[in-house]
């Protein structure tokens, strides 16, 4: 660990998503989190698991749907949940007071409503809404979500130049909030530059978290997505939500 590190921090990655499940966390917006999230929900109902993406809030929509590319991947509605949509595409707090109409955007329904379905069901993959210190309602943030939550997080990150600083700066940021970090995922791995090439190395140097790079996926196809996660993180990392 850097000598930014704090003490208390827990270190080192878990390797794997609890039995209750995990919270996909991104560097960023669009790096990949709902590709991440719709692969991982995918092979874990593969795998036996009748796991269910929740995604806290979502703005942008329409088109932004990511509950609704879940369920296209994994074949089913009842494979995702939206708790909240926001037409503008903004950051939720921001979101909801600039809406149209009336939006109340509550901090403790949004924890509450993840927290019941993480209660009710058997593992749940909970998405993220851009990066951690996005403003979520009531000035709570996206951390604090997180941190409320209590599962271990993913991290979600891009491939190439840039990622060390934010991929690191998440994953202190997590641990500081004592959230156990299972890896690191980069997505739309290309192996095309000295940065790509070089960045899982020195990231798993700086963040004791195991990374694995993932290629650019076919998102049409939900075999792609599914077996592109499959493909390229070990069947470990789904102890023990498999397992119950």
């Amino acid at each position: 660990m850097s000598e930014t590190s704090d003490e208390s921090e827990p270190e080192g990655g878990t390797g794997h998503i609890a039995e209750d499940g995990v919270f996909v966390v991104g560097t960023d917006t669009g790096v990949g989190k709902t590709v991440v999230t719709a692969g991982l929900t995918g092979w874990l109902r593969e795998a036996g698991t009748a796991a269910v993406a929740v995604k806290p809030c979502q703005t942008g929509y329409p088109p932004d749907d990511d509950a609704a590319f879940v369920e296209s991947i994994c074949g089913t509605a009842d494979a995702a949940v939206c708790l909240q949509r926001l037409s503008p595409p903004l950051a939720p707090e921001v979101a909801a007071r600039e809406a149209d109409d009336d939006v109340t955007l509550s901090y403790e329904s949004i924890r509450d409503g993840v927290a019941d379905v993480v209660a009710g069901s058997e593992t749940a993959v909970v998405e993220g809404i851009g990066g951690l210190r996005v403003p979520l309602a009531d000035d709570r943030e996206v951390i604090d979500l997180v941190a409320d939550v209590g599962l271990p997080a993913l991290v979600v990150a891009r491939s190439g130049l840039g990622t060390l600083n934010h991929t690191a700066l998440t994953v202190q940021a997590l641990r500081r909030r004592g959230v156990p970090v299972v890896g690191v995922v980069l997505n739309e791995y290309e192996d095309a530059t000295t940065a790509e090439r070089t960045n899982p190395g020195v990231i798993e140097r700086m963040t004791d978290c195991t990374v694995w790079p993932i290629p650019p996926l076919e998102i049409d196809s939900s075999a792609s997505v599914i077996d592109g996660l499959r493909a390229h993180l070990p069947q470990s990392v789904l102890q023990p939500a498999i397992d119950q």
